[in-house]
């Protein structure tokens, strides 16, 4: 109980917390529209997009995060444009985008400073990534995200469920989706310095799908997902602290975890049906 009390002394830990919780948050609110609209490794790739990018601005001395961030939106316009408009697929565009950043990221990082500890951070993770200006950075971003969301629900659950009866009631399903990934794009970026590029996605992913196994309403879904998620990261990076294990592989641990117990919990809820 000394050692738990004692990590909330260290600045680093309190600065993870807060902007981990933001994101597990934004991620579990987009989460359940991609994921039900099959565009969920959209995280996966952008993720990628903005590992390239990062690995750009530590070669160039810049700031990794204010590059990062245009360049994903860019991305993900571009992704959204390719599913919508391209014969090549959503998911074959992400895997074309994703595959090519993160090429130009290890070749970029290979040529200037190599795989250093700060490249590894963003890969993986790390608690020590966020400084001040992250965080405050971060913090704005992400309420203006779940800000966005909340105004924008009843559109984006309509859009959701049936883009052609939206676009035929005249919701603008094009801006709405655009909307959605430039969301997404923004939280994939803010997530990234804790979760890591390779680990990113699951915040997205998981919590969603565990929240499906017993809620069958989007307003249930989506409020037990965000519950899911923050819980989630919070156990995740707790253990971290007190076993010296990466954040995000903690964090995806905890909501596999998480979901086994929701797959298990609805098995046996039809079981007693039967």
């Amino acid at each position: 109980m000394t050692l738990l009390l004692s990590m909330f002394t260290y600045p680093f830990i309190l600065r993870a917390f807060v902007v981990g919780i933001l994101v597990a948050l934004c991620a579990a609110l987009l989460g359940v529209p991609l994921v039900l609209k099959r565009y969920s490794m959209i995280g996966d790739g952008l993720s990628h997009v903005s590992f390239g990018a990062l690995a750009v601005a530590v070669a160039c001395g810049w700031a990794p995060l204010p590059v990062s961030i245009p360049v994903v939106i860019v991305a993900a316009l571009c992704l959204l444009r390719l599913s919508e408009r391209s014969r090549i697929g959503a998911d074959a565009a992400i895997a074309v985008v994703s595959a090519s950043a993160l090429a130009i990221g290890v070749i970029v990082t290979s040529l200037t400073t190599g795989l250093t500890t700060d490249v590894d951070s963003y890969m993986f993770g790390s608690i020590l990534a966020m400084d001040r200006t992250d965080v405050v950075l971060s913090i704005v971003l992400a309420v203006l995200v779940i800000a966005v969301f909340a105004l924008c629900y009843h559109a984006l659950f309509a859009i959701t469920f049936d883009e052609s009866f939206s676009r035929a009631t005249g919701v603008p399903v094009g801006f709405y989706n655009t909307l959605l990934s430039v969301l997404t794009a923004l939280t994939i970026v803010l997530g990234m310095r804790l979760m890591g590029a390779m680990l990113i996605s699951s915040l997205v992913i998981f919590p969603a799908l565990s929240a499906m196994r017993l809620i069958k309403s989007f307003r249930g879904v989506v409020l037990m997902s965000a519950v899911v998620s923050v819980l989630s990261f919070c156990i995740g990076l707790t253990a971290s602290y007190l076993v010296s294990t990466p954040v995000g592989a903690s964090v995806v641990v905890v909501n596999l975890i998480v979901f086994l117990l929701c797959c298990l919990i609805s098995k046996l809820k039809r079981r007693s049906r039967t």
